[in-house]
């Protein structure tokens, strides 16, 4: 899985794709016309300093890299950190921020199977 790192394509996909939000996470999503899946992650400072942003972003990455090999091919993904999300770094950070996010592909449509 590749990355979205331009602010250019993370417009892009806000500004044409779907979405769905949860207390956690909101994941905006648009076909590419490419092979490729690309993920964009988002965490503002509303979440939190950097130490735990960058908690945020790994566990997400985690999720993705692990889990979520069934995802539709040729679509960029950007995934945004909610306030909430602080909620789920008390315990088992990893299988809440997981369920979470697998919920919200699920209602999306954008796992395979």
């Amino acid at each position: 899985m590749q990355s979205i790192k331009k602010t250019k394509s993370f417009k892009i996909v806000y500004n044409s794709g779907r979405y769905k939000v949860n207390d956690c996470f909101a994941v905006h999503f648009l076909k590419n016309g490419s092979e490729s899946t690309r993920l964009g992650i988002s965490v503002s400072k509303k979440v939190g300093n950097a130490v735990v942003r960058n908690k945020v972003r790994r566990l997400i990455k985690e999720c993705c890299r692990l889990g979520f090999d069934d995802i539709a091919k040729g679509i960029d993904i950007v995934i945004v950190a909610r306030v909430g999300v602080n909620k789920l770094l008390e315990k088992e950070a990893f299988s809440n921020v997981d369920k979470s996010l697998r919920s919200l592909f699920k209602r999306l449509g954008l796992l395979n199977g």
